[in-house]
């Protein structure tokens, strides 16, 4: 995968739909779109990750699912995102060929460093800011630890957490980030493409 993708859109209960946020995300040219649906019924899931599959299809849009990489397989997704706590990418691997992407969370300067050894296609760094989107928070990172564990790595890394509005976009850019993931910048706005078009444009 490209090491430089820019906006990576991070689908949580999106206010104006799954399927209209990712049409919105496909037709803006998000090259990275994760669907994240904590807690919900695992048909739910696959119900909307076949939706929106059928979106990102044939698109430059690559159709990534967060933790549950079974989910991601039936659902045809190019890939997986999982966490410090999931499955670990050598098995995601090993038991999921199908899914050509597998991306970890690393939430401090060690982790990311770890994270070499498994060599996943990227990783997330954050949370940058303190983010509300997690239960369990994990400390804030801030733009200088941020900075130092992208540069730690081989791989693409996607600051992540806090970011959400075009003055914190800057920020990570000038720190270093190429990539950023957002979720409440646009699953919160009623016109997700207003909103995408904002951020894409800084």
């Amino acid at each position: 995968m490209e090491d430089s993708f820019g906006l990576y859109l991070v689908m949580t209960n999106p206010a104006a739909g799954y399927e209209n946020c990712a049409r919105a995300a496909v037709a803006a040219g998000v090259r990275m779109l994760q669907l994240r649906m904590k807690k919900a019924p695992r048909e739910e899931i696959v119900a909307v990750a076949k939706a929106v599959r059928e979106i990102t299809r044939g698109t430059k849009t690559l159709f990534i699912v967060n933790d549950d990489p079974s989910i991601a397989a039936e659902a045809g997704a190019d890939g997986v995102h999982v966490g410090q706590g999931d499955m670990d990418v050598a098995e995601v691997r090993a038991r999921f060929p199908g899914l050509r992407i597998v991306g970890l969370s690393t939430h401090s300067l060690e982790q990311a460093v770890a994270a070499k050894a498994v060599a996943p296609d990227y990783i997330g760094v954050g949370p940058v800011w303190a983010t509300p989107t997690k239960e369990i928070p994990d400390a804030a990172l801030g733009l200088e630890t941020m900075a130092k564990m992208i540069a730690s790595v081989p791989f693409p890394a996607v600051a992540i957490g806090g970011i959400t509005d075009a003055e914190k976009v800057q920020a990570v850019r000038k720190a270093g980030a190429r990539n950023f993931a957002v979720v409440r910048a646009v699953c919160a706005a009623a016109d997700p493409a207003k909103a995408l078009a904002t951020l894409m444009a800084c």
